[in-house]
């Protein structure tokens, strides 16, 4: 059997251990358009940082692929998926066959789509190589534009100003992380990161980026100009499924998969943050890009490569920060814009703390911490398992709600302890 497997980073590299579990000895190819080993991108803010090198932040050494026996291909791009042929096209025009193909592509920062984004000095935030440049850059003029207040921006503003770098982040919405969180909420990080000396401005947008190869100058929308050389794109991803434009397989926000991860054609899966699952909390179908969720498709993907053997129980939304040591966490269903649900909240923005939880009936379908978030794990098990909250509602907000007091409310629900990993982080709860 001949598995190909096109990424290398989370989703890719456990599918490999996937596979390996079933089958030993078929034929495994990864191949990935990035020159590097795999690595959390998770931590490449930390690696701007300069808290963590190049080598703290590699998922898998170049061992990993020689005890699994597999055809590590780096550099190399997949333009197309064949799938009468079964086979996918290389941007240099060679291909590779396959038995079974999965998909784990991920996913790429937003544009800004405007004139001169493609000058040299504009990055995204997501590649290891993207770091380095912006590294290299930012330490030789000592001064960096963001666009975008989302939590790619933000970190991206964040690491750099850690490193001695002054920031400037421009957003054009009225506030930042409009799309992770509630405005209370975002106004108290947005006026933590002013605190702490990143510069933030908001109804503002780029409308052109000069200079001949190299970014000098950015045109705003309101006339004004900015000197500058280099510029991160902090506008948020959208998933990599340009290789199957054209194809059969059927995409929404992401590549659609069943319950076994298998798109609507026999053989070809996905994975990470190009596949569109199931959410938990609402039940719709979407994509959640995170580190934790793409680790466990990869490896139920690959399984199911060999053989449909175990469902995706489907993943929650969910996302984490910490700026200069105020934490972050907001997981689920938070942005409230319909009626049918009640929320219930705890603000003292004076102490930059704020506490909210999302209930649909008796369940927990979403809660946002800020500054205190022992309890992440608690709610997150209460979401996960779907439990009737409503004889702990009264303390829901409060500090003292541990594991001991929803114990036996999830042991109702199979008595499995839970844990959530954010960011490089896990948050037990017992």
């Amino acid at each position: 059997m001949r598995y190909l497997i096109v990424g290398n980073c989370a989703a890719g590299v456990n599918a490999i251990e996937g596979i390996r579990r079933l089958d030993k000895d078929g034929e495994v190819t990864v191949i990935s358009n990035e020159n590097s080993l795999a690595y959390c991108r998770c931590l490449i803010t930390e690696y701007v940082m300069g808290t963590r090198r190049k080598e703290d932040i590699l998922y898998r050494e170049k061992e990993f692929y020689e005890k699994n026996r597999v055809n590590l291909i780096l550099g190399k791009e997949v333009v197309r998926v064949d799938v009468s042929k079964k086979r996918v096209i290389l941007q240099d025009n060679n291909s590779l066959s396959y038995d079974k193909l999965l998909i784990a592509t991920g996913a790429t920062p937003k544009s800004l789509g405007i004139k001169g984004e493609k000058k040299y000095g504009v990055f995204g935030f997501r590649t290891l190589s993207n770091a380095e440049e912006v590294i290299k850059i930012g330490e030789q003029v000592g001064r960096v534009v963001v666009f975008g207040g989302g939590l790619i921006g933000l970190k991206a503003a964040y690491g750099l100003k850690k490193r001695g770098i002054d920031v400037d982040v421009m957003v054009k919405s009225s506030r930042v992380l409009s799309q992770v969180i509630d405005t209370e909420a975002a106004h108290i990080i947005g006026r933590w990161l002013q605190e702490n000396g990143i510069s933030i401005r908001t109804g503002i947008a780029p409308q052109e980026i000069l200079g001949d190869k190299e970014v000098e100058e950015v045109i705003l929308d309101n006339g004004e100009r900015v000197r500058t050389k280099l510029v991160i794109i902090g506008k948020g991803v959208m998933c990599n499924t340009s290789l199957i434009k054209n194809s059969p397989i059927k995409t929404h926000w992401g590549i659609l998969t069943d319950d076994f991860l298998q798109t609507n054609i026999e053989g070809i899966f996905a994975a990470g943050d190009v596949a569109e699952t199931r959410d938990i909390a609402t039940g719709n179908r979407t994509v959640n890009a995170l580190w934790t969720a793409a680790c466990e498709q990869g490896k139920i993907a690959g399984m199911n490569m060999v053989k449909m053997i175990k469902r995706y129980p489907g993943s929650i939304g969910a996302n984490s920060a910490d700026f200069f040591g105020l934490p972050l966490i907001s997981v689920g269903y938070v942005r409230v814009k319909e009626e049918g649900y009640e929320q219930l909240i705890k603000s003292n923005p004076k102490e930059f703390k704020y506490k909210k939880v999302v209930l649909k009936g008796n369940r927990l379908v979403g809660f946002t911490a800020i500054k205190d978030i022992e309890n992440a794990g608690v709610y997150t098990a209460l979401i996960r398992k779907k439990v009737d909250v409503s004889s702990v509602k009264d303390i829901l907000l409060e500090d003292y709600l541990d594991y001991p007091k929803v114990r036996e409310l999830l042991e109702e629900k199979e008595g499995l302890r839970e844990s959530i990993s954010m960011q490089g982080e896990t948050i037990k709860i017992a």
